[in-house]
């Protein structure tokens, strides 16, 4: 018998042809999209997408990204967008998942949200740093436990990605796009995250703080291949530079 062929995500109707209608032809003349190691990307079933963060347009380049690979996705986004009129409604449509500013949640919406996805075979895109990097070189900065704490909850896999090239798109913090000349935008996936020494285990802090240093160093590792690097033997923490969790990193 032939292998059967995996029927792609966007191939059925849903509100992200509206979404893809409206932000692809902006997109693909903004930037090229190189693509490094297409293959380990999940083409079914649920998992975790985790990139590095360091620019506004970080979201829409990835979605691009998860689009052109034949996925939907998802992403845990602010609830003040969801307020905005249209963006809002086709944000929902989609299943785009409100999470409040700061970190919080919006009841447990997210976390049903998480395991209706997961019940489905669908994917959830999470920036474990949780907002732009404040490390001035634009490294990944210190993770957040959000992942890790789904993917765990769910038994779904976690998929750590790098790209590069974003800021020269949109640079951090700036709300104008610079559309040319034409960028190239180079993303490198990872091999799914081996999380099961994780599992079965209380999912207390020290626990998820121990799951999430792992994914950071898949993520910086693939940053560092983009780059030709090494990264800082530190992490940045904002704590530790009087720095906010939220806002503009300068503030």
């Amino acid at each position: 018998m032939p292998p059967t062929r995996i029927r792609s995500e966007k191939s059925r109707p849903s509100a992200f042809w509206i979404l893809a209608g409206l932000i692809l032809p902006v997109m693909n003349l903004a930037a090229r999209y190189e693509i490094i190691d297409a293959h380990k990307f999940p083409r079914s079933g649920a998992f975790v997408f985790s990139p590095n963060h360091y620019s506004e347009i970080d979201p829409v380049v990835m979605g691009v990204v998860a689009w052109k690979l034949g996925r939907l996705p998802r992403f845990l986004a602010k609830a003040s967008v969801f307020e905005i009129p249209i963006i809002g409604a086709v944000l929902r449509k989609s299943g785009q998942i409100p999470v409040q500013r700061g970190g919080s949640v919006r009841g447990s919406e997210p976390v049903k949200a998480a395991q209706r996805l997961a019940e489905k075979g669908q994917i959830v895109v999470v920036y474990p740093e949780g907002s732009l990097t404040r490390d001035p070189d634009l490294w990944p900065m210190r993770g957040k436990t959000g992942a890790v704490r789904i993917a765990l909850e769910q038994g779904i896999p976690i998929v750590p990605a790098a790209h590069w090239g974003s800021q020269h798109l949109m640079e951090r913090y700036s709300k104008k796009i610079s559309l040319f000349p034409r960028k190239t935008i180079t993303v490198k996936i990872g091999d799914p995250i081996d999380l099961a020494q994780f599992r079965g285990r209380s999912l207390d802090t020290a626990t998820l703080n121990e799951a999430t240093a792992v994914v950071m160093l898949a993520i910086t590792a693939l940053l560092e291949d983009l780059r030709g690097e090494k990264a800082p033997a530190k992490r940045w923490n904002p704590a530790e530079h009087n720095q906010r969790e939220t806002g503009r990193f300068e503030a």
